[in-house]
């Protein structure tokens, strides 16, 4: 071990230490920087009473790891100066600790923090080779500086709730229920539920403190009826469910695309090969699902739409459907057109919309919800998409509580440790 320069002063406000001073630092044989500092807080609180104590020898010497100083890992060598308390039962004695460490840690605050900020968006085997700390330590620290459920102190306002699932397994029927909030477009994580059923869902929603639930706007998930009779029975009228509407999208693209396979099936088999070819073009753009056609497709199209009335009318009726959500109508207008939409489905000859209209009718009222505040689920689907990264990036998270630290961690983590960073971090 060698002596540093003492050209080479290190202050201790640098580093982000308090009421102590560097009496010594040194390189050791494994280019770690040592700094042995001593305190300059002279009282000692009894950790019984709070009372001052009177000096009584030191503690054992603690080895704390810091932030790196040029790349090079730092340790803090502390011997902390011990009180005996006058004023307990069998005089206590006490060992000071300084607000820069906890008692018994190996780390100070910094470092932990830092661990935290470096697991954003990473993983516990990456930081576990980047900083040389067991995998097992971390999650220790995650445990104790995150908690695992939703702090509704925090949350000033849940704005607008959503709820969607995800697989934890792929290929299996081993749902997670994520439940988020949004307010003015920040997304926030409220709970992660084991399955999808909905007592658990209603007990959730139930959990939710008075206070928090006059400030949900609306409720936004799929046609997964679950959700939605769970949070009718939980906030009652006062809160609307709303239907997401490219779910239901989905839902006619869906039945547009079948009957689109059935007819070019049929016309594989009527029409000649050289045809059936002329039609590729017209295909491509029904394959596109677009909602809109120029002067050049409308004529690309002609020919297929002549071979098939029925294809023909299904996605004029389609594209008029869209119409109506497109269209900033209010909820009793948007009613009434859905439901004259609804009656000229059913007086045309078009059938591949039946099952459709059935889901339609049975959810309208939540369906039309959307033209309250055209409040949609897409920030549920967006964020879902980024969960399947975590579980992806993790090679799967089991533990359900763990999954919802890091979901915090990758939302919350640059706004609470970045700042935190007391000194730049060239490692």
């Amino acid at each position: 071990m060698e002596q540093l320069s003492k050209d080479l002063v290190i202050p201790v406000e640098l580093l982000g230490l308090s009421d102590v001073e560097i009496t010594s630092s040194k390189l050791s044989r494994n280019d770690e920087i040592i700094l042995c500092v001593k305190s300059t807080k002279s009282e000692i609180a009894c950790h019984r009473c709070g009372k001052p104590t009177r000096p009584h020898g030191k503690g054992q010497p603690l080895r704390l790891r810091h932030l790196p100083i040029l790349g090079k890992r730092t340790i803090i060598v502390f011997t902390p100066p011990r009180g005996r308390c006058e004023h307990c039962d069998k005089n206590p004695t006490t060992t000071q600790t300084l607000s820069w460490h906890d008692r018994n840690a190996h780390h100070t605050h910094a470092y932990e923090e830092h661990l935290l900020f470096s697991l954003v968006h990473s993983t516990l085997a990456d930081v576990e080779m980047k900083e040389g700390i067991h995998a097992g330590v971390i999650q220790h620290l995650v445990d104790k500086r995150i908690n695992n459920q939703v702090d509704w102190k925090s949350i000033q306002s849940i704005g607008l709730l959503g709820i969607d699932e995800i697989s934890l397994k792929k290929g299996y029927q081993d749902y997670l229920t994520i439940v988020t909030s949004k307010v003015n477009n920040k997304l926030s994580i409220l709970s992660v539920l084991r399955g999808r059923e909905k007592s658990m869902i209603k007990g959730f929603f139930s959990s939710i403190p008075k206070k928090k639930q006059k400030t949900i706007t609306a409720v936004c998930c799929d046609l997964y009826v679950g959700y939605m009779n769970a949070a009718k029975e939980v906030f009652s009228y006062e809160v609307p469910i709303v239907t997401d509407r490219f779910h239901v999208a989905k839902l006619y693209s869906g039945c547009l695309v079948e009957l689109r396979k059935r007819e070019l099936k049929r016309l594989r088999s009527e029409l000649s090969t050289e045809d059936y070819q002329s039609l590729k073009p017209a295909i491509r753009i029904l394959v596109k699902c677009q909602e809109l056609y120029n002067e050049k497709e409308k004529k690309q199209l002609q020919p297929l739409f002549k071979l098939s009335s029925s294809l023909k009318a299904a996605y004029r009726l389609a594209r008029q459907l869209t119409g109506i959500f497109n269209r900033k109508h209010r909820k009793p207008k948007a009613v009434k057109e859905i439901t004259q939409w609804i009656d000229g489905v059913s007086q045309s000859e078009v059938t591949a919309f039946d099952g459709f209209i059935n889901t339609l009718s049975t959810h309208l009222d939540t369906i039309t919800n959307y033209f309250i505040s055209r409040h949609s689920s897409g920030f549920v689907e967006g964020f879902n998409n980024k969960l399947k990264v975590i579980k992806r990036r993790c090679y799967g998270i089991y533990n359900i509580k763990h999954f919802f630290q890091r979901i915090f961690l990758d939302l919350e983590g640059y706004r609470l440790f970045y700042k935190n960073q007391s000194i730049t971090n060239f490692s």
